[in-house]
């Protein structure tokens, strides 16, 4: 399968790596880390040892493929679907946190496509080097549920390149998890500045179950089957299969860059003033982020 890679980052890049075991992958990304793919290969460390020699490339535009596998920061995805509505492709498929980046993909593409979770862990050491902290699974779909012929084909696809990998029919129940996952465990840590294991002891445990049990009540508002035990079930098994791990949103915080709070956290309060729901815990959250990010200058509002 021919596959791009859009957003070439911590997970685009392990995952890319992992696909071009058995498949012609290109990664679009910055410079250097292209650069360095381009000159010596991508190598993967820690959980998984090897090096591969993917194509890569700073210009998403016009290219052609199988699969368009998007793994830009969700604030990102707009830009990236300007740039992939220039080429062609079957499907797209995207692995990014928050809600609401498959609608924004599929307002600019003219193919199907498909909601994944991942649940690797990934961290970019250096330009050409990402080490996985964590051997997870993708689990992908279509969006709206329901069985998806597209989805068994990718999910076979990535099976042969040994990526852990099952398509299902339950997607917005498992979007809206990971949200209420994510919701549970980026801000805290990135607000706190500890490691997602500090998350299984108080004080921090409850705030994140808070945010988790909120998120769930306003997935249920949505029209979406996610019980508070279930919400709470997959936060605490991330926390404890990640406790080593560094939050996505903590290293983002810690680089000193934008997070995806708005897409994660916000998105959790926007969906529940629709409906009348109270969620303050992810709205103390958002705002005490948004306003990290506005001191400095990294948001306007």
């Amino acid at each position: 399968m021919e596959i791009v890679v859009f957003g070439a980052g911590s997970l685009g890049s392990l995952l890319g790596g992992l696909l071009a075991r058995d498949h012609a992958v290109t990664l679009v990304g910055r410079d250097p880390h292209v650069e360095t793919v381009t000159e010596s290969g991508l190598r993967l460390s820690n959980r998984i040892d090897a090096t591969v020699e993917p194509e890569a490339t700073t210009d998403g535009t016009n290219l052609s493929a199988d699969l368009a596998v998007v793994t830009v920061k969700s604030y990102d995805t707009e830009q990236a679907a300007t740039a992939l509505a220039t080429g062609s492709f079957d499907a797209a498929l995207s692995l990014q946190n928050g809600l609401g980046n498959e609608a924004a993909l599929a307002n600019a593409l003219d193919c199907e496509v498909l909601a994944g979770t991942a649940t690797y862990g990934a961290r970019l050491i250096e330009p050409g080097r990402v080490e996985c902290t964590g051997v997870g699974e993708i689990i992908l779909g279509a969006p709206s549920g329901g069985a998806s012929a597209r989805a068994e084909r990718v999910a076979r696809a990535f099976r042969d390149a040994d990526v852990e990998t099952s398509a299902s029919e339950a997607m917005p129940r498992r979007l809206w998890e990971k949200v209420a996952v994510n919701a549970g465990i980026n801000p805290v840590t990135a607000l706190a500045r500890v490691p997602n294991g500090a998350l299984a002891a108080p004080p921090a445990r409850e705030i994140a179950r808070r945010a988790a049990k909120e998120t769930a009540r306003t997935a249920r508002a949505e029209g979406v089957d996610l019980s508070d035990d279930a919400a709470l079930a997959a936060l605490e098994g991330v926390v404890e299969t990640t406790a080593e791990n560094r939050s996505s949103m903590l290293q983002d915080v810690a680089a000193g860059r934008r997070t995806e709070i708005d897409a994660v956290c916000g998105a959790v309060v926007e969906r529940a003033e629709n409906h009348g729901v109270d969620v303050p815990t992810n709205e103390l959250l958002a705002g005490l982020v948004r306003s990290w990010e506005r001191e400095r200058g990294l948001r306007e509002q």
